[in-house]
Parts: C-alpha cells; sequence; structure tokens
C-alpha cells in the first residue's frame, strides 16, 4: 500500500504475518504531493506534486527501498492526474495549468501537449486505440488520438451539469464511465458507436472515485459523503428520455405559468411544468403526484414520474440492481484491487481503510 501525505511524504505500508500493516520506507519530497500512480509490474511510482512537476521512484522487490528516478517539469501548476501507460512507455498527465502532456518515460522528453478548455479532473487511456480520454471542470468529456509526438482531437461529448470528478474506461466492453460534481454517473458506450449513454444516480453528493471490476461485470462507486455503490452492469439497461417540451400538460393540457394566451382564453392559472423522468413528458404537478424507483435507468432512488408511468411500473421494475454502503468517512480517493478483491478508500479524516470485497464483488 502506498499513500502521500499533506506534510511532504510519501510512505510504503506493508502487510505483515498479523495482518496488520506497518511503515516500511518514506520518502520527503520538496513540496506536497497531489497525486500519484503505481504500476506493479514495474514498481514505478509516479508522484505529481503542487510545484507542476512530476517524480518518480522505483521500489524494491521488498518493497523496503525507494530509488528516485526520472524528474518531468510538466506543468505551470499543480498536477492533478498522472498516468502510467507501460506498453507505450509513456508517462501520461493534467494540470491546472488545463494542459494535458504525455512524456517517454525512458528518456523523460515531453512527446507533446494539448490545451483543453477547462482544468482536467479525469484521465484514461485505451492502448489499443491509443485513444485518450480527459474529462474536464466544464462537464465535458474529450478524446484525443495520441501519436508519439503528437495528437489530434477525435470528439468531445458532454452530459454532465457538474465538474467531471472521476474516469473509468473497461477496454472489453469498450465502455466508459464518468463521475460528477452533478452527483450522478454516466456509461458511454464508445465501442457500440450509437452513442448510447446510461444515465446512473445513486449518490447524494460528489462523485470521487470510480472501478470497475470487469470479471463480474460490477461498477463501484463513491462520493464524498462516504457512500459506496457496488452497480451491477451485468443487466440490460434503458436510456432516459430526453425532456419534451411543451407550453402545457401533455396529460390534462392545463397550461403552464408562462402560457399567457392560453391562460387568458382559458381563464385559468397557470401550472409549474415537472417531467415524467420515464418517459419525459411535461406534465403539471396534479399529473405527475406519484414517485418510484426505476433502477433499469438508473434511478436508485424514488423520482416523479406520471401516473400513466406509475401505474406501469412492475415490482419487478423496481428490483434494485445496486447495493450501497457506508465507508463512514469523507471519501477523497478509492482504487480496487481485482486480484486480491481489496477495495481502498482515503478521506479527509485522513484514514485510510481496506475494504475486503469479496463478498460484494463475487
Amino acid at each position: 500500500m502506498r499513500r502521500f501525505c499533506p506534510h511532504r511524504t510519501i510512505r510504503v505500508w506493508l502487510k505483515r504475518d498479523s495482518g496488520q500493516y506497518w511503515p516500511s520506507v518514506y520518502h520527503t519530497m520538496p513540496s506536497s504531493c497531489s497525486c500519484m500512480s503505481f504500476n506493479p509490474e514495474t514498481r514505478r511510482l509516479s508522484v505529481g506534486m503542487d510545484t507542476g512537476s512530476i517524480c518518480e521512484f522505483i521500489l524494491s522487490e521488498d518493497y523496503n527501498k525507494m530509488t528516485p528516478g526520472l524528474t518531468y517539469q510538466a506543468h505551470q501548476g499543480r498536477v492533478a492526474v498522472v498516468l502510467f501507460v507501460l506498453e507505450m512507455e509513456w508517462l501520461l498527465s493534467t494540470g491546472q495549468d488545463r494542459n494535458f502532456t504525455w512524456h517517454c518515460s525512458e528518456s523523460g522528453q515531453q512527446l507533446g501537449t494539448y490545451r483543453t478548455a477547462a482544468w482536467v479532473s479525469g484521465l484514461q487511456f485505451d492502448v489499443e486505440t491509443r485513444h485518450a480520454f480527459v474529462g474536464d471542470q466544464s462537464g465535458q468529456v474529450t478524446i484525443l488520438k495520441l501519436e508519439q509526438d503528437s495528437c489530434s482531437l477525435v470528439t468531445t461529448f458532454k452530459g454532465h451539469t457538474g465538474n467531471v470528478t472521476a474516469l473509468c474506461w473497461d477496454p472489453a466492453q469498450r465502455v466508459l464511465f464518468s463521475g460528477s460534481s452533478d452527483h450522478s454517473i454516466i456509461m458511454w458506450d464508445i465501442g457500440g458507436r450509437k452513442g448510447t449513454a446510461i444515465e446512473l444516480q445513486g449518490h447524494n453528493d460528489k462523485v470521487q472515485g470510480l472501478c470497475y471490476a470487469s470479471h463480474t461485470r460490477q461498477l463501484i462507486s463513491c462520493s464524498s459523503d462516504g457512500s459506496i455503490v457496488i452497480w451491477n452492469m451485468d443487466v440490460t439497461r434503458q436510456e432516459t428520455p430526453e425532456w419534451l417540451d411543451s407550453d402545457s400538460c401533455q396529460k390534462c393540457e392545463q397550461p403552464f405559468f408562462w402560457n399567457f394566451k392560453q391562460m387568458w382564453d382559458s381563464k385559468k392559472i397557470g401550472l409549474r411544468q415537472h417531467h415524467c423522468r420515464k418517459c419525459g413528458q411535461a406534465v403539471c404537478g396534479k399529473c405527475s403526484s406519484k414517485r418510484s424507483t426505476i433502477p433499469l435507468m438508473g434511478f436508485e432512488f424514488e423520482v416523479r414520474v406520471c401516473d400513466s408511468c406509475h401505474e406501469s411500473i412492475t415490482d419487478e421494475d423496481r428490483a434494485p440492481t445496486a447495493t450501497f454502503h457506508d465507508s463512514k468517512h469523507n471519501i477523497v480517493y478509492m482504487h480496487y484491487e481485482p486480484t486480491t478483491g481489496n477495495l481502498l478508500t482515503s478521506g479527509t479524516d485522513k484514514v485510510v481503510k481496506i475494504w475486503d470485497m469479496t463478498p460484494v464483488v463475487s
């Protein structure tokens, strides 16, 4: 287990025969650390710092020694995300200077840079296509095609109303998951080439981390209020409908409050507009007084539905597709290790917790 601390130290903790974790070795950094990436095959630890530089270390086989490696002057501001790609020998990074950069991890040379529209807070990479997925503070996700010394814009898409706070790429299903400060998760079907986007609504606070267990087809998400949600992605999910526009209720035809002409002609007071989460129709409060969960549409909490849709939803339709767990600390970082079934969370309380997920991710 590796962690970094606000007092500028990187610490390695080893699990002893007793089952307890004890400190092995630590290194004091020249400035505060902001992010890290570890590759177990090469035991290469890449640490991003508030100054904009990235420092690398090689850990010994027994994890009792850290040997300093290259230092990259990657950014002009705080490093937000760092990602080492072994297959390409590339080190990818993003910073608060709104630059996405990639370096050669052998020589330390910068290979290229791309200027983003906003500060990048999420980064994933697909080795097969050399596509970098970049999520930023505007809520947009950008796909870039990387070459050895250049990159090209593939496409951009936006579905969040808040910042993109986490990204997770599944290369087998070719699906990208994005989490946001708007509390939602979106599953983007990149490989299907149909533009399908599935929403998952199961958090009450900012989504802080996403991990995908491909062997069980389960998505693990966490939010800053400490909740951990395990989503069953081995079900046929449905896209949420687009909200329809109308000047009057599409059920009872009562005018909405901005429809002055119909209000005057019918001598009726205008009503507030709502939308049914199942069919997307514009409805008044009286025609959408019911609430229901719609798990296959991603709504694990009760949402507004029109009366006719409420009647059509069966108990089977309401069967949950996610389980909810309380970590009992405000999570800022999460990592899942599929080989051991362990989930690591760290919180604002400066506590690192390791969870055995085998009972729920299996």
